[in-house]
């Protein structure tokens, strides 16, 4: 084979290869749940592929594949209390890129976007939130607090096309001190309330003491207006309460028989 049949080979199959790399350039996949942001020269476009094969310019466009599936991010740090008590917290925050704002969110802020906007954000509705209530009402009021900071980090990301989903509180610590403090307190209260129904206790038992003694003064007086009128109900009383059953034994100190003797 001459010199110009080998080169000309070789020519052919560059072509082909040529061929068949800008064939492959000229199309793009982007991925389940994500969009894609399409740059020509670098330059951001302002239209967003869809999840699905898509067209793109070879050697002149690229495209960018923006997560829009719900991601997480847990992130802790510490804030202040409106009594200014230290709190350590560990908060965790659900997610997601709206899917038309994915090229706006990749020209102005790129793909880490979680350590460049959102983690900021989380620390800073945090401290503007737990600013406003002391350490105790942070523990009493968890729930307030913690869709009040949503709201608040809803307002700070929301302009970059992210959305919050779940705010969670993983945590909150407080110093020793303080947690020595609130248990002093819970104790206090616990005794407060113990002696409180002691008390309630003491009285109920007086007033079924005083009670019981009510009726049996009136008891009393009512046998005694019974003797008055009648001498005689007091061998009623006896009669009433007898068993049937005579005395084995009768008599007075110095002489006692017994009934069976008497029988015989």
């Amino acid at each position: 084979m001459d010199t110009k049949k080998i080169v000309k080979i070789a020519v052919i199959a560059a072509c082909a290869i040529l061929v068949v790399v800008v064939a492959i350039s000229s199309f793009t996949v982007v991925s389940a749940g994500h969009t894609g942001v399409v740059l020509t020269f670098g330059a951001v476009e302002d239209t967003v592929l869809d999840e699905g094969l898509h067209f793109k310019i070879p050697f002149i466009q690229r495209v960018v594949q923006m997560n829009n599936r719900t991601q997480k991010i847990e992130t802790d740090g510490s804030a202040s209390s409106k009594d200014l008590q230290i709190i350590s917290y560990v908060v965790a925050v659900n997610y997601h890129v709206n899917n038309d704002s994915s090229a706006t969110l990749y020209q102005n802020v790129g793909t880490d976007y979680g350590t460049v906007v959102i983690v900021p954000a989380i620390q800073e509705s945090i401290k503007a939130v737990t600013a406003q209530y002391t350490a105790e009402e942070l523990i009493t009021k968890r729930q307030t607090v913690g869709e009040q900071i949503k709201d608040a980090l809803s307002e700070k990301i929301n302009q970059y096309g992210l959305t919050v989903e779940i705010f969670n509180i993983v945590n909150f610590d407080f110093s020793e001190e303080f947690n020595a403090a609130v248990e002093a307190k819970q104790t206090a209260q616990q005794n407060a309330l113990k002696a409180e129904q002691d008390l309630a206790r003491i009285e109920v038992e007086a007033k079924q003491k005083i009670t019981q003694a009510e009726a049996e003064a009136e008891s009393i007086k009512l046998i005694q207006d019974a003797l008055a009128e009648s001498p005689d109900y007091v061998d009623y009383i006896k009669w009433s309460k007898w068993n049937g059953e005579l005395p084995t034994v009768m008599g007075d100190s110095d002489i006692l028989l017994s009934m069976d003797a008497l029988k015989e």
